[in-house]
């Protein structure tokens, strides 16, 4: 699932939780910047994992930009975002 800020790949976990893994390349911005995106990206995840049904692995990786965008701005992609990942696994 793609979107403006992100892409992101998913499977259905075989763990009872969700789990994220994040990239963030150098593009992105030096080290401070690469890390305030993870912190981001991990907030909206701890706050939405529950979400996930079924629960998933899910890899993210930014885009150039994402380092500009607020957290609302993520939240609102990633439910989106989620949602997909969902609809798609269980077909």
């Amino acid at each position: 699932m793609a979107s403006r800020s992100f892409v992101l790949f998913g499977l259905e976990s075989a763990i009872a939780h969700s789990r994220i893994g994040i990239t963030v390349t150098r593009k992105c911005g030096n080290a401070v910047v690469r890390n305030r995106v993870k912190r981001l990206v991990r907030e909206v995840f701890r706050r939405h994992q529950d979400e996930l049904v079924p629960p998933m692995d899910i890899v993210l990786n930014a885009r150039l930009g994402m380092e500009r965008a607020r957290l609302s701005d993520l939240e609102h992609e990633f439910v989106r975002g989620f949602g997909e990942l969902g609809r798609r696994t269980r077909k």
